[in-house]
């Protein structure tokens, strides 16, 4: 498998999109240029989420995209996807590992400087790290990073960082200037009327950082 080969991360959050059509929403955004989604609905059930892993399944590979499962290794198995994607509560990243086998990208969420370090040295390979700025749905996590902390991070990890929390197509030029590889976006691409068009406009502000890590 070749390496991280996407600039854009999206990832899904059901309750974000107009008319909570998620599939439709993801089907637009793949339309639009997505070549990574991250199935992030941590509140359904086995039997919910995996019918719908495996939907977004077909849906990427028909779009010659990456699909990464939050957490669910099981569910990650069972419908093929190229990955998962870890955060604090997961099992560690180096028994993910010894699970999928040497072929499966793994991403890990990051908050600290240290935590993008670690994740690097325990064998992920790429981050998340935010919450770079303001966002709703990670107030929880405390105050944004910002952009100095975020160069931070991209400077102690030889990983793909990819900058989460509040981007918008328009600060993707400023987390591109902190030295992250891409952007993890949600709301910016599902709350949008139009998906495609949404996913076209972040995809071209993250141009410069086209080429595979």
């Amino acid at each position: 498998m070749a390496g991280v080969d996407f600039s854009l991360y999206l990832i899904t959050d059901r309750r974000q999109v107009p008319g909570g059509d998620l599939v439709t929403a993801v089907r637009g955004a793949l339309e639009g240029g997505v070549r990574a989604v991250q199935l992030r609905e941590k509140d359904l059930p086995a039997a919910e989420l995996f019918p719908l892993a495996r939907e977004l399944r077909e849906l990427t590979r028909r779009h010659g995209a990456r699909l990464f499962v939050n957490d669910r290794l099981d569910v990650a198995l069972a419908v093929g996807a190229d990955g998962v994607h870890l955060g604090g509560h997961s099992l560690p990243t180096a028994t993910a590992r010894r699970l999928l086998g040497p072929l499966a990208l793994i991403g890990v969420s990051t908050h600290s400087e240290s935590e993008a370090a670690r994740a690097a040295r325990d064998g992920a390979d790429f981050v998340t790290f935010g919450p770079v700025y303001f966002t709703p749905s990670k107030a929880r996590y405390g105050a944004p990073v910002g952009l100095e902390r975020l160069s931070a991070a991209t400077a102690v990890s030889p990983l793909p960082v990819f900058a989460l929390g509040g981007v918008t197509a328009e600060r993707c030029v400023d987390v591109l200037a902190a030295g992250a590889r891409g952007a993890a976006l949600i709301s910016a691409i599902l709350a949008d009327p139009d998906p495609a068009a949404a996913a076209t406009r972040c995809l071209a502000q993250l141009a410069p950082s086209s080429q595979p890590f």
